[in-house]
């Protein structure tokens, strides 16, 4: 196989363990990231981030000698791009725009490094076109070689795409399990990604062509947004209507082609919360449906927060000798998803973030998998499940961790988003 050193561009919840999964199959890795602490960590053969039985993993790939870090590119035969996808700034109520400046980077970064026969992947979840933009910018920075939108199966340089598809917290199974949807410029540059994929994938790689493999990530996503839309819009329905939300939702569920997801504070992560608006920008006038779940989802937050304002109204009522700023939340939970540490666009902590502005007295977080606080919560207090129902008056269950389950909550406000009570 001629494709026996890997860069991956990106040492992050994606990255890395893609990385580690190659090193383990004793190809020589080269992990590029622009976080010196993250390249420090790795190179002492531990990890910067929360994911089950990754550490021992990069230990051993690091010490075996297969695997370091590096802040800038070196030469590789193959380099794969899993860096971030953010939106650009603008108005709350506009359409997201996706923001290509962490791919333009990285594609600018490997450039200088490339030479003839060289594989470039595109990992990151991307706009449809993304791939095509890369290899643009590749070939902008380097005219020297030719590249497939040049020369198709005859291009020096292969350009595909590929798109992770993978549960957090279960990465490194699921890395290697599940099927690959593998998009190449070519077909030569498809036919050289399965070869890669296969050192380790042990499902499927199927092929397609880059634009097709970009969608497919977005409507994979997309199609779970709608969904658990439908469920946080049924939530809302049966608070109104004073009917059990997750009662109804399993007797629904009893019917052989129904099955509707579990409602919650909002949608969180790196994909479902933002992949949709990546469909929407392209076609706004035809993504009618995946913008008005994007719009139902992203207004769940703002009616819980005011599930709890209503709360401590009750409460107050009840208890006339108190003030709010007597009143004590606890808010359970603060990653997108149950047991995890990854906090990135959570909803959770958004909700918990409104409150401290609003609530003149104390709030507190219950987060089991973090030992510390991010900046936007400086003035929270991080504690324990026993203490913040011993000492709060109001607690908002935001995460469905495994610890929460089994409290007593006798005594206790409970606001309860998850159907954890």
């Amino acid at each position: 196989m001629s494709l026996q050193t890997i860069s991956v561009i990106g040492l992050g919840y994606i990255g890395l363990p893609t990385a580690a999964m190659f090193a383990s199959r004793k190809k020589k890795v080269i992990g590029v990231d622009v976080n010196q602490h993250a390249v420090d960590t790795i190179n002492q053969g531990k990890i910067h981030i929360v994911e089950p039985d990754l550490d021992m993993i990069v230990h051993a790939a690091v010490l075996e000698g297969y695997l370091e870090a590096t802040t800038k590119p070196k030469p590789a035969d193959a380099f794969l791009i899993a860096v971030p996808t953010p939106f650009l700034p603008a108005d709350s109520d506009a359409i997201p725009t996706p923001d290509l400046s962490y791919i333009e980077a990285a594609s600018k970064a490997i450039a200088p490094v490339l030479k003839k026969g060289d594989l470039v992947i595109l990992e990151s979840t991307s706009p449809v076109g993304a791939t095509e933009q890369m290899a643009e910018w590749l070939a902008s920075a380097r005219p020297d070689l030719s590249f497939p939108q040049q020369a198709g199966n005859d291009a020096d340089v292969n350009v595909s795409h590929c798109p992770e598809r993978v549960l957090p917290g279960h990465v490194v199974r699921e890395l290697v399990e599940n099927d690959r949807v593998i998009g190449g410029m070519s077909a030569r540059c498809s036919e050289r990604s399965v070869e890669l994929y296969k050192t380790f994938v042990q499902g499927d790689c199927v092929v397609t062509n880059a634009r097709t493999a970009e969608m497919a990530k977005l409507t994979e996503n997309s199609s779970r947004d709608v969904q658990i839309a439908f469920a946080n819009e049924l939530s809302m329905i049966c608070d109104r209507l004073d009917i059990n939300v997750w009662e109804l939702i399993s007797l629904a569920n009893r019917h052989p082609r129904v099955n509707i997801l579990e409602p919650g504070p909002g949608v969180g992560g790196h994909c479902i919360a933002v992949d949709p608006w990546f469909i929407v920008s392209k076609t706004p006038e035809e993504a009618r449906l995946i913008h008005t779940a994007r719009n139902v989802n992203d207004s769940k937050p703002e009616w819980v927060i005011n599930k709890v304002k209503l709360a401590v109204a009750d409460y107050l009522q009840r208890n006339t000798t108190k003030q709010a700023k007597d009143i004590k939340i606890g808010c359970f939970g603060l990653a997108f998803k149950p047991n995890i540490d990854d906090l990135r666009e959570s909803p959770a902590v958004n909700i918990v973030k409104a409150l401290s502005e609003w609530h003149t007295g104390e709030i507190y977080a219950i987060e089991p998998n973090i030992t510390n606080l991010p900046d936007k919560l400086n003035n929270i207090t991080l504690t324990t499940s026993s203490a913040a129902v011993e000492n709060c008056d109001i607690l908002l269950m935001l995460v469905n961790h495994k610890e929460f389950y089994g409290l007593d909550f006798a005594d206790n406000v409970v606001i309860d988003t998850k159907g954890i009570v």
